[in-house]
């Protein structure tokens, strides 16, 4: 069964065409680094507009590279949200239009579904069901009991910002551009992660939401003092300052994903979304996910970050149990995966 995966949930245009839900016969990013970088984050009418220019030749170049034309697609899998509105609604719209030209099956799909399964699209064996998945990106972080295919149990989420959001803030508070994930962490690895004691909200024993404005907030406060009052601060550097937000957040992460494997009692954590990227997070959540007798999952790079090939994978599952979707289906900026319509894989 072939399905073609869209997404332009948020900055890139992405498409992939995903055979029986496993194996990936191409996957396209274009992404617009360099259009935002200037900016240092997201422009959302940019984001859309570069959309609408990258749409078309991404999706037909996944479909070269696959080998295939549009009449060799057994289905269509579109983002449909959480995301920017402009940027959904170009996907969205292209790929109602080719659905309904050629009367190709379509469904809508929730992001973090997506984020949730792309480990199934890696050549190792994956984790047996149930495991507990931490999605954690620029626009997400939160904790599911995931007890199949469309079957996902929301244990904790954030309440203001995303881990990967925080990140990108820090970055431009201490001024290293975008993408801020990666600057901060570049940065990180000559720093002391005890230099500078940043707060940790872990929101009370019996939570496993998640809260970043605060260590933002401390952070701000902290640059601003360290800028103006050089000699009571002249021990720390800018890479302490990274370095410690970076402990900070990636504390958090790991304690509150153990706590949720603890609480369920399952064997398996998967980590997704492009903070999973981070080699701090994967490094100290590999130790003491070890330590616990817990197995750790993650999926490559190219599957952590937004990509076609993990909405095409979700799709499969949603399409071969009927749950497909009629050409009146819209975007949507709020979509908690909660409200998916479940099947029994």
């Amino acid at each position: 069964m072939n399905i073609l995966g869209i997404d332009t949930s948020c900055d890139d245009t992405s498409a992939a065409v995903v055979v029986d839900g496993h194996r990936v016969l191409s996957s396209v990013v274009n992404s617009q680094v360099r259009l935002h970088h200037p900016y240092g984050g997201v422009v959302p009418e940019l984001a859309s507009r570069e959309h609408l220019r990258n749409i078309v030749p991404v999706v037909n170049e996944a479909l070269s590279r696959a080998g295939m034309d549009l009449k060799d697609l057994n289905g269509i899998a579109v983002t449909i949200g959480p995301g920017l509105v402009g940027s959904l609604l170009v996907g969205l719209y292209y790929a109602k239009a080719l659905a309904y030209t050629h009367q190709i099956p379509t469904v809508g799909m929730n992001h973090l579904e997506g984020h949730i399964l792309s480990i199934f699209l890696e050549d190792d064996p994956p984790p047996a069901f149930p495991f507990v998945a931490l999605t954690v990106s620029g626009g997400h972080t939160s904790l599911y009991r995931v007890d199949g295919f469309g079957n996902y149990s929301l244990m904790g989420q954030t309440l203001d910002d995303a881990a990967g959001e925080a990140f990108d803030k820090v970055a431009k508070l201490l001024g290293l551009g975008y993408p801020g994930g990666i600057a901060v962490e570049e940065l990180a690895r000559s720093g002391s992660k005890e230099g500078v004691p940043f707060p940790r909200a872990f929101m009370g024993p019996a939570s496993l939401d998640f809260s970043f404005s605060g260590l933002k907030t401390s952070v701000a406060l902290y640059v601003r003092r360290w800028r103006e009052s050089k000699e009571e601060m002249a021990g720390v550097k800018m890479a302490d300052i990274a370095a410690s937000f970076q402990e900070a957040v990636v504390d958090v992460l790991v304690h509150k994903t153990l706590d949720a494997v603890k609480r369920t009692g399952v064997g398996a954590v998967v980590i997704a979304g492009g903070v999973a990227c981070n080699k701090a997070l994967r490094e100290k959540m590999r130790c003491e996910a070890a330590a616990k007798g817990v197995t750790l999952y993650y999926p490559r790079p190219a599957y952590c970050t937004d990509n076609g090939a993990m909405i095409a994978l979700a799709g499969y599952h949603r399409l071969i149990h009927g749950k497909g979707a009629d050409l009146s289906m819209d975007v949507r900026s709020r979509f908690p995966i909660e409200e998916l319509a479940s099947f029994d894989g």
